[in-house]
């Protein structure tokens, strides 16, 4: 029973952190219908930008609630200007384009990002420093429960608060709402889509560089490459939500944490990676829409 408790918050724990990426997926899949595939390496960006803004604020070595709050904003704020920038230059001159161009300047754009990154930051693993003091302030047999899972479930929880708040009681909420049931309605009701879509790049990614530091709280490690496998499993909770479902990424990001959690504690953890993709086929076979997505008639 212990181990199942144990298993059970450090299940809920990475799949708040996928339930940040997934919404970034979720949210501009909901506006323009294209899987922005460079999600994940903004999610990696933000990581560095964190990283490196410790170093050069001195806080490496003093972890407290002000140094994790100085991290998230300077995370926050680096993604959501490259989350801007990339939709300003890759996606918006081709809105009206085939989609298999979109899709692939984004794989082009995830391309550049990873590369990028080990060019300027450097191909090595760096170790992200201490934000919180990581301590155990319960033990019983063998549940330890630790500061940092709990400082993730809180951080993750207010992040979807706010965005639950941004999207059902603001005007540009919305406005989000009206551009992502028909643009061009909401265009002759007096919204701009094109900032309305670039507002979702940045609360989007925004997101993600939440999920960045809090990733690099828990597990220390980063690296350019660091977004390409927790990128597809983010993709993977959304879709199994329901891309296109702010609930349903949200309902995914935990179920895939703690199905992969589970399977690494009572099965192998050879088979976690494994885990993504034979949700991803399942879902698709069984319900392509998602547990809480809707299906929609396309007119062809």
């Amino acid at each position: 029973m212990q181990d199942f408790v144990q298993h059970l918050v450090n299940g809920l724990s990475l799949g708040s952190i996928y339930a940040l990426i997934a919404l970034g997926y979720t949210m501009v899949y909901g506006i323009l219908q294209m899987i922005n595939f460079a999600h994940s390496d903004v999610y990696m960006v933000g990581a560095f930008a964190a990283y490196y803004a410790a170093k050069w604020l001195g806080i490496e070595n003093q972890p407290g609630l002000m140094s994790l709050a100085t991290l998230l904003v300077v995370s926050m704020v680096a993604c959501a200007l490259l989350g801007l920038t990339i939709e300003r230059l890759a996606y918006r001159p081709l809105r009206k384009a085939p989609k298999l161009n979109i899709l692939i300047t984004a794989i082009g754009v995830s391309l550049f990002l990873q590369y990028a990154g080990q060019l300027v930051f450097g191909a090595d693993p760096k170790v992200f420093p201490e934000v919180m003091p990581d301590i155990t302030f319960f033990q019983w047999g063998d549940l330890s429960l630790r500061s940092s899972d709990f400082t993730v479930l809180i951080v993750a929880l207010l992040a979807m608060v706010g965005l639950h708040f941004l999207i059902h009681h603001t005007k540009i909420g919305r406005a989000m709402r009206a551009v992502s049931q028909n643009s061009s309605v909401a265009a002759m009701l007096g919204v701009n889509p094109d900032r309305i879509v670039a507002m979702t790049f940045v609360v989007g990614s925004s997101l993600a560089g939440v999920g960045s530091v809090l990733v690099g709280m828990k597990y220390p490690k980063i690296e350019p490459l660091m977004g390409m496998m927790i990128g597809l499993k983010a993709f993977v909770a959304a879709v199994l939500g329901g891309i296109g479902s702010i609930p349903g990424a949200v309902l995914g990001g935990l179920l895939m944490g703690l199905s992969e959690e589970m399977v690494v504690a009572y099965l192998s953890s050879t088979y976690r990676d494994a885990l993504a993709f034979g949700i991803l086929i399942v879902i698709l076979l069984l319900k392509p829409a998602g547990l809480l997505g809707r299906y929609q008639v396309e007119k062809v």
